[in-house]
């Protein structure tokens, strides 16, 4: 299916629904776009390229069936289907919801993978880097059934079964996902998950991913800590990890903000035939990657952000610089 086709589907799905939306109500509480183009400059070996781009296009809906049943849909209106058979590709969400008691809910449909830390839970929009896992993994959004519990205010315990994202489609090969949402100080909220993750073969990953957010008035702390093993393995603690930092600091309409990370898997976590147990993060690697930013939001802190970004890593030694606008299109907002 060719690029052009796509963008033809996708533009026809959003004025259907934007029109239906505006003349039946249909439900919907909030309907908007939002969209991010960047100047991006790099420099690699004595060599300066550069180009204009935008690489973030979604249609989000939020809407309601009775009281108690929600939904949500975002569709990626500039992805590609890479596989025609698996036409969801560039959909993100597409679930609904039912709050069965004030409890407990219960989810189905195309949702996020539940795997810990801030960094692989942020909008992707929002994110100007990312490490090598979250480059690196299939899919992070599956088809898939979930359960939450509210245990408490503020502490939400959920499990979810869902295709694996080691598959690349609809294979029938699973993730089975426990996550805590919490805060244990007024500070401190936590994504933190035990995921048991079947790759192709059919062999089990489990990963230990601890999330952590410190929030003090207007500065902002993030620290993700991610532990893959396969129980066959010799040691199941810190040989294959990933360690990422973060920080945000608002002074008033302006973020400064800085994140790194380091990814390391050792050699030997191989099995008898030489096989990975790990695929996303192959052994031998050592990937350190960082960068600082500048944000701004000439309208308040709401639909329009400049952002001044430079990274690098030590992979490509590349010198990475981007200068962008990100901005939402409010169409229905209730």
């Amino acid at each position: 299916m060719s690029m052009k086709r796509i963008l033809t589907l996708n533009i026809l799905l959003l004025l259907s629904v934007t029109a239906l939306a505006q003349e039946f109500d249909a439900g919907v509480d909030r309907l908007y776009i939002d969209t991010r183009g960047i100047y991006h400059l790099q420099h690699d070996e004595g060599k300066v390229n550069t180009q204009f781009m935008a690489d973030h296009l979604n249609l989000n809906i939020f809407g309601h069936i009775g009281d108690r049943v929600n939904y949500r849909l975002r569709q990626r209106l500039n992805k590609k289907v890479f596989d025609e058979n698996y036409i969801f590709n560039a959909t993100d969400f597409l679930y609904i919801n039912w709050k069965a008691t004030d409890r407990w809910s219960f989810r189905m449909g195309k949702d996020a993978v539940l795997i810990g830390g801030y960094e692989y839970d942020a909008v992707p929009i929002d994110v100007y880097f990312y490490s090598k896992f979250c480059n690196s993994i299939n899919q992070g959004f599956t088809f898939g059934a979930s359960t939450y519990f509210k245990m408490a205010e503020d502490q939400n315990l959920a499990l979810q079964v869902c295709t694996s994202p080691l598959s690349y489609g609809y294979q029938g090969v699973y993730a089975y996902n426990l996550a805590w949402m919490g805060k244990i100080l007024p500070v401190w909220n936590t994504i933190w998950t035990f995921n048991m993750v079947q790759d192709m073969d059919g062999r089990f990953i489990n990963y230990i991913a601890l999330g952590n957010h410190f929030q003090w008035d207007n500065f902002l702390f993030d620290v993700d800590y991610m532990n893959r093993a396969s129980f066959s393995q010799k040691r199941f603690f810190g040989t294959d990890f990933t360690v990422i930092v973060k920080t945000i600091w608002s002074i008033g309409n302006w973020n400064l903000c800085f994140k790194g990370g380091y990814e390391r898997n050792e050699a030997d976590n191989v099995d008898a035939q030489g096989r990975a147990f790990d695929e996303v993060i192959a052994p031998g690697t050592k990937y350190l990657y960082a960068g600082a930013g500048i944000e701004y939001f000439p309208m308040g802190r709401d639909n329009v952000r400049l952002h001044a970004v430079y990274y690098r890593d030590n992979f490509v030694s590349r010198d990475n610089f981007d200068l962008g606008i990100t901005w939402r299109i409010d169409i229905i907002r209730r």
